[in-house]
């Protein structure tokens, strides 16, 4: 098929697949390096585990790297902090510390196992955390609290060998980092890099820049370097062993965050000049809430007192917790939707990945909800995103003999001052420079509701221009111009939602016979006359309504029981085909459709807007609802809920208007 494809530098891009070339930093050019929390769970991860970003080298157990690459999620290096390297590198830092003066032996009561019989490592033991009551604190952090634990402060510690065994302490000789004495540089260091770097709103420095960590304000104390296992990186012993440290290991929380440079390391030889680089490179480093100490206070502080100039956190993105129906996300009560189980669902990975995106818990704990995902599919990626694309292809393909007629626009950014499109042009050039100022900052959600503003113009370009058979006739020229600027506009948007969705993007591209393409900052004739496209396809398909209940039994665990057909041993259904649900049910729905037919056209800025409120408010009230009832919260929850049903209704008025305009609107 032909291509003729604008080939300047300003459209254009080459992205090399996972693993098939290592890049390196380039002087005089901006480079960025992207961390994301390095995954340790136990199993399989959850929907709330991690976050969807790409970064180039991780540590990931194979246990779910199937699971990972299922969600379109690229590698070039699978990792482990079992490698000499990794030995090699956390050593050195451990001997820098010494060198400086970090570094000094401490004797205390470690938790001991009599029924092992062994010093037991922190993920082997559990308690009570004596900071907030919660039940199952581990033995380096309370998930309840956050706040960071020396396992022998657990109350009624246990050991998850066998609960049975006894758990008591003994004393042990260790090496301890000083952090009392680096926390007036690392307050420093805190200070600047926040500004600096803009770093999200978290629970060590607040948007004031004052710095509010309890641990922090209450002076740092000396920490842990070394445990007494067998399994781990052995302590290194420069000269005669005066501190008793032979046999003994490096503590798992010292040298995990030295995974991600030793990863690095044994991904590219010329690792140093990502991780000793900070004049040209910014760190960018992703993770949930309970890991920001770790990251911006700890890690910071042992490349501090290590004296060599590390390549150290620019950005900080954090997010809260992401809740499951009303409550949390629970492997032992079979709660929540983990690993494989996605892919199960028959739900399509490019609408997991919108949706989790779409919700992502950037300010406060979001929750999810099958009803929300089964909408934000329907509405916004089929009626909307994929509406758009669908019908311009399609009017190509079956009107035009699938090549892109001559519109008349020279190559190139489009005029904002158009005769006809000045308005349209001015406002995606608008909307461009929001996604490009969303992105640079780290705004990810704000990023892809800017995307489905831009697909919302695009639906409402073609509906206001009357791109139909009598266009074609009537105005053969103004028809080519509206389909060739509605058909770059769909190129824009493939690079636009790549990173969100990079499978919808490929599936974009192949549609249009385009290469890859940069982000644009203004709106451009890109794809040219001449040009003929591939063959069109849906991008989404709806999801039957009546799935939520099916999941909803099905992920429950013990608070739910099991659907019909899962109790009767039949298979789920097919999202995307089966119509389950009760006689009854559908003769509400059929009520309620005939009562007020739905409307399914392409949706305003003000439509999509207000969605984006209504699933924020949602997630507000089921949140509120989850806590323990108190009178005061009963009036938050009302306050919270008829704030709801107000949004609900001025979405109602706003469809009537589209559908009022849609029904005067010239028919195809």
């Amino acid at each position: 098929m032909a291509q003729k494809i604008r080939a300047e530098a300003d459209v254009l891009r080459t992205v090399p697949a996972p693993g098939e070339q290592a890049l390196l930093p380039k002087e005089g050019e901006k480079n960025v390096l992207i961390t994301s929390a390095l995954p340790y769970c136990n199993n399989v991860p959850h929907l709330g585990t991690g976050s969807l970003h790409a970064n180039f080298a991780t540590n990931t157990p194979s246990c779910i790297r199937d699971t990972y690459k299922w969600f379109d999620i690229g590698f070039d290096h699978f990792g482990r902090t079992s490698t000499p390297l990794h030995t090699e590198i956390s050593q050195e830092i451990f001997l820098n510390l010494g060198r400086n003066g970090y570094l000094e032996r401490q004797d205390k009561d470690q938790v001991y196992c009599e029924g092992c019989p062994k010093f037991l490592a922190d993920r082997y033991v559990e308690g009570t955390c004596p900071h907030c009551g919660f039940e199952d604190a581990r033995g380096d952090q309370c998930d309840g609290c956050a706040k960071t634990l020396d396992a022998v402060e657990l109350i009624n510690p246990r050991c998850l060998v066998d609960p049975t065994h006894k758990v008591t302490t003994k004393t042990s000789s260790h090496m301890y980092l000083k952090l009392n004495a680096i926390q007036p540089k690392t307050e420093e260091w805190i200070k600047k890099s926040w500004k600096e770097g803009k770093w999200s709103p978290n629970a060590v420095i607040n948007a004031d820049g004052e710095i509010i960590d309890s641990r922090m304000k209450g002076g740092l104390q000396p920490t842990p370097l070394t445990r007494d296992l067998k399994w781990g990186v052995p302590v290194p012993i420069e000269g005669e062993d005066v501190n008793g440290m032979a046999g003994k290991v490096l503590w798992t929380q010292f040298d995990a965050p030295i995974g991600y440079p030793s990863i690095t390391a044994n991904y590219l030889p010329e690792w140093k000049q990502w991780w000793f680089n900070p004049e040209h490179v910014n760190l960018y480093q992703f993770m949930g809430k309970d890991n920001v100490y770790f990251h911006t206070v700890y890690w910071p502080s042992v490349q501090l007192a290590d004296g060599r100039n590390w390549t150290k956190l620019h950005h900080l993105s954090t997010t809260e917790y992401l809740n499951y129906e009303g409550g949390k996300f629970s492997k032992s009560k079979n709660r929540g939707v983990f690993g494989p189980a996605a892919k199960d669902t028959g739900i399509p990975a490019s609408v997991w990945r919108y949706y989790l995106l779409s919700t992502r818990p950037e300010t406060a704990d979001a929750m999810f909800s099958w009803p929300d995902c089964i909408a934000a599919n329907n509405n916004i990626l089929l009626n909307n995103f994929g509406n758009f694309v669908n019908r311009a292809l399609k009017f190509v393909s079956s009107q035009y003999d699938s090549v892109i007629p001559d519109s008349q626009d020279p190559a190139g950014p489009y005029s904002p001052n158009d005769p006809i499109d000045s308005e349209f042009i001015t406002t995606i050039n608008n909307l461009l420079k929001d996604y490009i100022d969303a992105m640079e900052a780290v705004k990810l959600r704000l990023g892809l509701q800017t995307i489905m503003l831009i697909s919302a113009q695009g639906n409402n370009y073609l509906q206001s221009s009357g791109l139909n058979k009598a266009l074609m006739n009537d105005n053969p020229v103004r028809c080519a111009q509206v389909i060739s600027r509605a058909i770059n506009l769909i190129y824009v948007l493939s690079v636009l939602i790549s990173p969100y969705m990079p499978a919808t993007a490929d599936a974009i591209l192949k549609q249009l016979n385009a290469p890859e393409r940069i982000v644009p900052e203004v709106f451009s004739n890109d794809i040219l006359t001449g040009h003929t496209i591939g063959t069109p396809e849906h991008l989404f398909k709806k999801i039957d309504e009546g799935m939520a209940e099916v999941w909803r039994a099905k992920f429950g665990g013990e608070e739910t029981k099991a659907a019909p057909a899962e109790a009767a041993g039949t298979p789920t259904p097919d999202p995307l085909k089966a119509t389950p649900g009760s006689k009854k049910k559908a003769a509400a729905a059929a009520k309620k459709a005939s009562a007020a037919p739905a409307y399914t056209g392409p949706k305003s800025e003000e439509a999509l807007a207000l969605e984006a409120k209504i699933t924020e408010q949602g997630n507000l009230v089921r949140s509120l609802k989850a806590e323990p009832k108190t009178p005061e919260l009963d009036g938050k929850i009302k306050e919270a809920v008829g704030t709801l049903k107000t949004l609900k209704s001025e979405l109602d008025e706003e469809f009537k208007k589209l559908a009022a305009a849609a029904s005067a609107a010239p028919v195809n």
